[in-house]
């Protein structure tokens, strides 16, 4: 059974164990940052943004908007829409549409929309996902990294030829990787462990909001074998999640992410703990071209 399978079938195990009497719906979820260095993507300088208002719209063959909805971020810089009946999102999109009381100086212009993407359909109930939206300040913060646009100089003369270097060795933390809580888990990889170990207290790394789900006791190590709960699955996929932060910088979730979105979670509803559940799982297991690198250790 392959990644794409298995994370289907976990998706509708914790449906089912989530979702008692499900109604015929329709929900929108994503992201929005503030674009702080104002090059289009997500970045280490980028944070959620608080109090923007997002918009899904749907338009038909002939580009009239028929559909229509808005919503505001939370402190997470999280949304979500529920539209009922369970309409057809597929040829949707979602985009900035007004700043708010928390983009003080990163509302002056939008990024570009992003199409909706169906995450699963169950019981009459369809879960559609978006990626990261941004908003962008009027200029780029002075920390960013600057664009050099070198102007033509003087033509130098021709240098003697240079020694050839060896190349560089690989830089595991630099290069994209996802790996699951089964490789986590695994002896023969526990060299991987390196900001937190398998002892480290699952209150120590998420904070009080975890202390008062799961106790004072409870390490990481016993969390990643947590499962048949809705609360100890989401554990389980948040510990993996903020060890492949740790591990990667390209990993999906940055560290900071990672925590929020299982604070978000924790004083949720259920079906917002069953979003960031999938969430992590998908992100766990590998977006795009994304896998595991681990190798044996030594």
């Amino acid at each position: 059974m392959d990644s794409l399978h298995k994370l289907l079938f976990t998706s509708l195990l914790l449906l089912a164990a989530a979702v008692d009497d499900t109604l015929a719906d329709a929900m929108v979820t994503g992201t929005v940052f503030c674009d702080q260095c104002k090059d289009g993507q997500r970045s280490l300088f980028d944070y959620p943004l608080y109090g923007v208002k997002v918009a899904v719209a749907c338009a038909d063959g002939n580009g009239q908007v028929t559909m229509w909805k808005e919503e505001t971020t939370n402190w997470f810089g999280n949304y979500a829409m529920r539209f009922d009946g369970s309409p057809d999102l597929s040829g949707c999109y979602a985009q900035v549409s007004g700043s708010g009381q928390g983009s003080t100086g990163c509302g002056t212009s939008a990024g570009p929309g992003r199409g909706l993407r169906l995450m699963f359909k169950m019981f009459d109930m369809e879960i559609y996902t978006v990626d990261s939206l941004l908003s962008q300040p009027a200029q780029p913060m002075a920390f960013c990294p600057r664009s050099t646009n070198p102007q033509p100089g003087p033509v130098a003369p021709p240098r003697p030829p240079t020694v050839k270097l060896p190349p560089m060795p690989p830089m595991p933390f630099l290069e994209a990787s996802a790996c699951s809580y089964q490789n986590w888990t695994m002896p023969e990889y526990k060299c991987y462990w390196k900001l937190v170990g398998p002892d480290t207290k699952v209150a120590v790394a998420f904070g009080v909001i975890a202390a008062r789900r799961y106790g004072t006791d409870m390490t990481l190590w016993e969390g990643l074998r947590g499962r048949g709960d809705l609360y100890m699955t989401l554990l389980r996929e948040g510990i993996t999640a903020l060890l492949n932060s740790y591990n990667s910088l390209q990993f999906a979730y940055h560290t900071l992410g990672v925590i929020e979105h299982m604070n978000w979670a924790l004083i949720g509803s259920p079906r917002q703990a069953l979003l960031v559940a999938l969430r992590f799982k998908r992100a766990n297991s590998g977006i795009g071209n994304v896998r595991c690198n681990f190798t044996p250790c030594k």
